[in-house]
């Protein structure tokens, strides 16, 4: 299995987002893609990617058969996913890699809460049995289930496509004991920020 850097992880997992959450805005040009790479809510950890990095994480992502590059309307380049098609993912496995790639480890709770805006987990019997078929795939495993973080009762699953995950690395726990109800409404929040964003993007595109 190929071994995604950091960058990467990353800009795949927000062309597996948008495709979901904004067809209507997918392919993402350069700028949008860099956007939401850099986005300060729905990810972790926060980074500040600039043209360079994503550019060379579009081209390793395009050299492994996971990304390609579209030509669009006026010429301008725009970029999609090809990593589901690829490995023939559904719906289901998409959505839980998405959550992953860009948000670190998570609980099974934390994975159906976050995977709703792609696809609608039943209970979370079916979250672990996609994990668990992801993680016992005959060509590479993508996903780990790792222990219980200090201060936190249930255990993490991780993606595995940046490679073998460092337990020590993982210890990342969310601050606070936000109620579900208060957390779907951040969850909220965060989309319609996306959303004005992305408009305002398309908008300096077309004027400009």
């Amino acid at each position: 299995m190929n071994v995604l850097t950091s960058e990467e992880v990353r800009v795949l997992g927000v062309l597996l987002e948008k495709e979901a959450t904004t067809p209507e805005y997918y392919p993402l040009t350069l700028n949008s893609l860099i956007a939401a790479c850099n986005q300060k809510t729905n990810r972790w950890p926060v980074t500040e990617y600039d043209e360079g990095d994503v550019h060379m994480a579009l081209h390793g992502l395009r050299a492994k058969g996971m990304a390609a590059e579209i030509i669009g309307s006026g010429r301008v380049s725009k970029f999609a996913q090809r990593y589901t098609e690829k490995l023939n993912m559904g719906r289901r496995e998409s959505a839980i890699l998405c959550v992953l790639l860009l948000r670190g480890p998570q609980t099974l709770g934390e994975i159906k809460g976050r995977t709703e805006r792609v696809y609608s987990f039943a209970d979370l019997e079916e979250v672990e049995l996609v994990l668990q078929k992801l993680a016992a795939r005959e060509d590479g495993a993508l996903t780990q289930k790792l222990a219980a973080a200090p201060g936190m009762k249930e255990p993490r699953w991780a993606q595995l496509l940046g490679g073998p995950v460092e337990l020590t690395a993982t210890a990342h726990v969310r601050e606070g004991g936000s109620s579900d109800r208060v957390a779907a409404l951040e969850e909220d929040m965060a989309r319609l920020r996306e959303e004005v964003a992305e408009l305002r993007r398309r908008l300096d595109e077309v004027l400009n």
